[in-house]
């Protein structure tokens, strides 16, 4: 089925998803009246071709993400060093856990393309799982692991024939976006899926 995602404050950049792929990048009215029967998403603020996050092997092997039934406990951010690390060695499924957990927070900051080293088989099982892409990492990297990098790093611009990634942030404009960081994703395409909306 097609389906044309277009935010309000980025009209001149609908995207056709065509399954997997994208099929077309354009203004809205044209793509709409092009394929009528494509079925439309509309979402606040803009829509870009996602994330990068350059930390994956920080977040997604370093790092312990906390199941929500242990927020009480250890709250809802990663856990880094030792005590990170102690979570993560604590059971056989306690690194596959928290890597899919991570994924899923990854999603929900818009990411749809990871990079840095992945060696462990949780990692890249989760990742693979998410279609997330595996991208090259900065030469310098922007500061300490982060969901939400500064700066972020957005992938080339969407063309047509391309994989269907991106995601949507509920910003009038990029430069709002930079200053207010991922925390800000409305929706995460991957694959032509809908992976992540925020309730």
């Amino acid at each position: 089925m097609l389906t044309i995602h277009v935010a309000e404050a980025t009209p001149a950049t609908a995207v056709l998803v065509d399954g997997a792929s994208v099929a077309a990048v354009g203004p809205y009215e044209e793509l709409t009246a092009a394929h009528p029967r494509a079925r439309v998403r509309r979402w606040p603020g803009i829509l870009t071709p996602g994330l990068l996050n350059p930390y994956g092997p920080e977040l997604l092997e370093q790092a312990y993400h906390p199941d929500p039934r242990e927020a009480d406990r250890l709250g809802t951010e990663p856990l880094f060093g030792e005590r990170g690390r102690a979570l993560l060695r604590a059971d056989a499924s306690a690194a596959g856990a928290s890597a899919r957990r991570g994924v899923q927070r990854m999603l929900a900051h818009g990411t749809v393309a990871v990079a840095g080293e992945l060696r462990s088989r949780a990692a890249l099982d989760a990742v693979r799982r998410a279609g997330l892409a595996l991208g090259g990492r900065p030469a310098s990297l922007p500061g300490p692991p982060s969901l939400s990098p500064a700066p972020l790093v957005l992938l080339p611009a969407l063309t047509a024939g391309r994989p269907a990634r991106f995601a949507v942030f509920d910003v009038p404009d990029r430069a709002t976006l930079v200053r207010r960081g991922a925390t800000t994703c409305v929706a995460t395409v991957v694959g032509g899926r809908l992976v992540y909306r925020r309730a």
